[in-house]
């Protein structure tokens, strides 16, 4: 499985990468240069001593080649002269028995001058300073990483303060002005582009409200046709005694669905606004009867309600959900009784109600309806409402205002 490694990560990953090379390229260059220098050095003493003591010798001068700790000077046929020497040809050569020391060959006009100079100490000092290089590109290949950390996250606040504006923004389609408040580079085009997506969805649900205004005046229509005709021919079957009963119970199922189709476009039409709720003031059991006429209209008697004091809740959604709630209760205990009660801020549903089930609560509370309709989960998000089905037949709903 390929994860993708975070950007901030990457950035670190890459000075670090950077500090090692750099710091391995310095070493390197450090070592050789140091390298050369002894070598160089050694070699410019070693050939100075030779030409100064050909010099000497040739013109019979005093001279006695030297023999120190450091310098040590012979001539290729004297009998002091070390063996491992004498066989050397002319040039600078490394002793290889003896690490440190450099040799140098020369032919002169007084003969072949042999050199010797000890650099051992300066060997030593240059295995220390390879140590300390070799620190060096450990400490800046971590340092460089650390760095890097830090400039990636200073580098990256632009972005996330664009995440975080992002993550403000509303679920309902807004304009945004992103891109005022960012740079004019990468991500300001980025802002730009999500300002632009964000004008293309504020388009698209005026276009989709224009059609929800439009197909519910189309689907009002016909429903009004439909409901008015039904109660046209009850109204004439009523009149007339002689009528099969099994035909008027037909149209009224007729008339029943079609008055459900009607509060279930209602509700689709509350759902799909987009307009802010405009919550108002109302006497609480005015509210609770006038949902039960919507939900169960010629059956009002079957709805105990026990209500007192006022709410303040937007009319026109609130009435929607409770009623369309009641009528679900109502479809599961056709020939009972429904008893609603309100008591601070919590409505219940029941077709049985004491004073104990409505102070018992025992389940977590929900945020949806879970086993309403689809449209009556949404309503119920839509007001913030906590609605809970505690049975088919038992709703209770906690009311925020």
């Amino acid at each position: 499985m390929n994860i993708p490694m975070p950007l901030r990560r990457r950035v670190a990953l890459a000075f670090t990468l950077l500090g090692f090379l750099l710091s391995l390229v310095f070493s390197a260059a450090v070592i050789r240069i140091t390298g050369d220098y002894g070598d160089t050095l050694a070699a410019e003493i070693l050939q100075s001593q030779a030409e100064d003591y050909s010099l000497r010798l040739t013109n019979h001068l005093t001279a006695e080649l030297p023999q120190t700790h450091r310098l040590s000077g012979y001539l290729a046929n004297a009998a002091r002269t070390p063996p491992k020497y004498r066989a050397l040809p002319p040039g600078i050569h490394e002793d290889a028995s003896d690490n440190g020391t450099t040799v140098g060959v020369f032919d002169t006009s007084a003969g072949r001058l042999i050199f010797v100079i000890d650099l051992s100490d300066i060997e030593e000092l240059e295995e220390l300073l390879n140590l300390f290089l070799a620190g060096m590109v450990v400490l800046g290949t971590a340092l460089a990483g650390g760095l890097g950390w830090w400039f990636a996250g200073f580098a990256l606040r632009p972005v996330q303060r664009l995440v975080d504006d992002v993550d403000a923004l509303p679920v309902q389609p807004r304009r945004s002005r992103l891109a005022a408040h960012t740079s004019k580079d990468e991500l300001g085009r980025l802002a730009h582009a999500i300002d632009a997506y964000q004008a293309r969805l504020v388009d698209a649900d005026t276009h989709e409200q224009a059609f929800f205004a439009d197909a519910s005046h189309e689907l009002r229509t016909p429903l009004s046709v439909v409901q008015g005709v039904t109660e046209v021919m009850l109204d004439a079957l009523n009149d007339d005694r002689g009528n099969d009963p099994a035909h008027v119970s037909r149209l009224r199922r007729l008339e029943r669905g079609v008055r459900d189709m009607g509060h279930l476009i209602e509700a689709l039409l509350g759902v799909a606004r987009r307009s802010e709720l405009q919550p108002e003031a109302m006497d609480a059991l005015t509210f609770l009867k006038e949902a039960a006429h919507i939900a169960l209209h010629d059956k009002q008697s079957r709805i105990a309600i026990e209500a007192s004091g006022s709410l303040q809740l937007p009319r026109r959604e609130a009435l929607l959900l409770v009623s369309g709630l009641l009528r679900k209760v109502a479809q599961q205990s056709p020939d009972a009784v429904i008893h609603v009660s309100l008591s601070d801020h919590e409505l219940l549903i029941d077709k049985q109600l004491d004073a104990a089930s409505i102070n018992d609560d025992t389940s977590t509370a929900r945020s949806d309806i879970g086993r309403g309709s689809a449209l009556l989960d949404r309503l119920a998000q839509r007001l913030g409402w906590q609605v809970k089905f505690e049975s088919a037949t038992r709703i209770r709903i906690r009311l925020h205002d």
